[in-house]
């Protein structure tokens, strides 16, 4: 299959394939007004099945990527100007994740008053973390995003 060269933009690679979709979604991607390719279900050495995401003219900012990390926390950005890869980027892991994800605590101040998430990644290897509100410690591969 042939897909083309970006001119400029990101190439989001190593994305397990089963979270390609869920990336998508979580950076907005199919509200874009500019191209964006899809692959998905590639052999990959360093996560089996891998997707691959072309987004065209987009360059996401620090925000993005910490939401990211939530869903593909080891995916690799590729930064793309006139047809060059001018930057690598692993996705990492931030310390904190402020407004990205949803406490599963029903009775934290969270979920009951308008204010914004904040959890600390006490586990990075394990991906747990833990509501600075209540203590309620929960797994990044089982939360609801914001």
């Amino acid at each position: 299959m042939l897909v083309s060269a970006i001119e400029n933009g990101t190439v989001i690679d190593h994305i397990p394939a089963a979270k390609t979709y869920n990336v998508a979604n979580l950076l907005g991607l199919f509200a874009l007004g500019t191209p964006v390719t899809i692959g998905n279900n590639y052999e990959s050495e360093k996560v089996g099945k891998k997707g691959i995401i072309k987004v065209s003219d987009k360059f996401f900012t620090d925000e993005e990527i910490s939401r990211l990390s939530v869903v593909a926390p080891k995916a690799v950005l590729n930064i793309i100007k006139n047809y060059e890869v001018v930057e690598k980027k692993t996705v990492e892991t931030p310390d904190e994740l402020r407004g990205i994800v949803k406490c599963n605590n029903p009775v934290c101040i969270t979920n009951n008053e308008p204010m914004t998430t904040l959890f600390r990644v006490v586990d990075k290897a394990n991906g747990i973390c833990k509501c600075h509100y209540c203590d309620k410690e929960q797994d990044m591969n089982k939360v609801e995003l914001c």
